[in-house]
């Protein structure tokens, strides 16, 4: 009688990461241009890997450019299984914020449990908030701020005054950052306003 090859049994993380596109950011407001999960983690990665040069180069950082875009990378994954909360939603009173913190944490052990076992501890640093380095976390929250705080110029340009108290609220925590991180305030001066460049100005500018 010949016995049927077992089948292995495939991992379900890549699948969790595959699904970031399908979630929207922003969900409660009217956006001209609609981000989801994806793009967001993206664009974290490559400010957080630029704020980690800046630190490095201007203020005497000794950080890993690169280990702080693959946290970025990886600092969603809660969301595969949650979706995006709205900020104001999530931190409306500080039994929902432990709750909704409870979850992630919960979520984040369920992705890390759908690797081969063999992997988890190369990816427990990454996926698994709490354990992430203190200094590489400051990077990623600025990151996280500053890619927000883009995304908000960008629907003001466009007349989208639905993110007008946003940038109140952004404008107060970057004053905040701006104190303790230098590389916050170097990357203002430096990068945002020419993040709405029309296609022609961008062709036409060197730096």
């Amino acid at each position: 009688m010949i016995k049927k090859t077992q089948e292995k049994k495939q991992s379900t993380f890549l699948a969790w990461i595959y699904r970031m596109p399908l979630i929207k950011r922003w969900a409660l407001m009217h956006c001209v241009k609609p981000e989801n999960v994806a793009e967001h983690s993206h664009l974290v990665a490559v400010i957080s890997h630029l704020l980690t040069v800046i630190k490095n180069k201007k203020f005497k950082g000794n950080l890993s450019p690169e280990r702080a875009a693959t946290l970025a990378l990886y600092h969603e994954c809660s969301e595969s299984r949650h979706q995006d909360l709205n900020h104001n939603t999530k931190y409306h009173n500080p039994e929902i914020t432990r709750e909704f913190k409870r979850l992630e944490a919960m979520a984040e052990q369920e992705c890390l449990e759908t690797l081969p076992e063999e992997f988890r501890d190369t990816f427990e640093g990454l996926v698994i908030q709490d354990k992430v380095d203190p200094d590489y976390k400051a990077i990623i929250k600025a990151a996280d701020i500053l890619s927000a705080y883009v995304k908000t110029l960008d629907e003001l340009h466009f007349s989208n005054n639905e993110f007008a108290h946003v940038k109140i609220n952004l404008d107060k925590k970057l004053a905040v950052l701006k104190e303790t991180m230098p590389e916050v305030n170097y990357f203002l001066e430096t990068f945002s306003d020419s993040c709405l460049a029309t296609l022609d100005k961008l062709s036409n500018t060197k730096v």
